[in-house]
């Protein structure tokens, strides 16, 4: 995947006003399936994977036993006993052997398997993403929720269709063989022109998500920042009774953790980016982990960690830019929330 093919500010405005689509096979797919494989599931990851139904994903974090992030990852629900997870590409290698040590812990008999290479995936994101994919499949998309999916044909190649994305946009994401992933591309494509849909690379899938704040591991979320810190509370299933990382995040959340993360906008002329310190009257309180000026907001904005302190929108810091200190403002998150219809 490029990081652009036309532009980056182009195939974000393309996202966020028609469609855009973007070739996200480089993600990593497990599946565990089989005796215990809600219970490996469960003590994997942060979430409460109980409350999926068959047909339903979950927005999760691969958790440390510290509540850290070692990925963040999506749980669908195949079957009675049978869990995708799609989990981020440079993190393969990591998370495989990860996942299996300690899902056997809690299920030794359950069946864990790499499936990386057996799901090509595609990703249509914008308003007109619906009524792009439908002309290419049976499947009814207006009956898909958000974080739904569906199996069906896909420009007559039998795939899964789910209602996911990572731009702040409604949209889908089509797994498909690899073999077949050209012919899906080339026929999305070709149907998305008249409705101006253009290709998308790293760059404006990278922009769109921190428009809508979306967390980029490695970034924004590590094995060095908690799930409670990186203010994604939401993700935790704080009734479950145990899962990697439970006690300490049950502590933040009851005594508050010593940072938090936090919007930000600049209010002078500077673009703030990762690894950028940043102060407030004079101390370096915290860092930036994600920076750049929006094509579509027209703003630079970042996300940062600070004391918690420190979090009430409205908040002045400033940002140290190449020994130059710019002034920025804390914001609500998310800094770009599309309009419901």
């Amino acid at each position: 995947m490029p990081v652009e093919y036309s532009g980056i500010t182009a195939e974000h405005m393309a996202v966020r006003t028609a469609a855009g689509l973007f070739d996200v096979s480089h993600m990593g797919e497990m599946e565990i399936a089989g005796k215990g494989a809600l219970e490996a599931v469960q003590h994997i990851s942060s979430n409460d994977a109980t409350k999926l139904q068959i047909g339903q994903i979950q927005y999760s974090g691969l958790t440390t036993p510290e509540g850290t992030f070692v990925d963040d990852l999506l749980v669908y629900r195949f079957g009675p006993s049978h869990y995708l997870l799609v989990i981020n590409a440079g993190n393969i290698d990591k998370d495989v052997p990860w996942i299996t040590a300690r899902a056997r812990e809690v299920s030794p008999d359950v069946a864990i398997v790499n499936s990386s290479d057996r799901y090509a995936l595609i990703a249509i994101q914008g308003p007109k993403a619906q009524e792009i994919l439908q002309t290419q499949t049976a499947i009814d998309l207006p009956a898909i929720k958000y974080y739904w999916f569906a199996h069906g044909e896909i420009a007559g190649v039998r795939g899964t269709v789910s209602r996911t994305g990572y731009t702040g946009e409604d949209g889908f994401e089509v797994m498909i063989p690899p073999a077949m992933a050209t012919r899906v591309w080339d026929a999305l494509l070709e149907a998305g022109k008249p409705h101006g849909m253009i290709p998308a690379g790293l760059g404006a899938r990278d922009t769109l998500r921190l428009e809508a704040a979306m967390r980029l591991h490695g970034n924004d979320i590590d094995e060095q920042h908690t799930v409670v810190e990186a203010d994604l509370g939401w993700i935790v299933g704080w009734n479950k009774p145990a899962f990697l990382g439970r006690d300490v995040l049950h502590a933040q959340r009851a005594g508050g953790p010593a940072r938090i993360m936090v919007g930000l906008e600049m209010t002078e002329r500077a673009i703030a980016r990762h690894g950028h310190d940043v102060y407030h009257h004079g101390q370096n309180v915290g860092v930036v982990t994600s920076g750049t000026q929006t094509p579509f907001l027209k703003k630079a904005i970042a996300l940062a960690y600070v004391p918690p302190a420190l979090k009430a929108p409205g908040t002045e810091v400033e940002i140290d830019i190449r020994g130059r200190k710019a002034k920025a403002v804390v914001v609500p998150l998310p800094f770009y929330k599309r309009a419901k219809k």
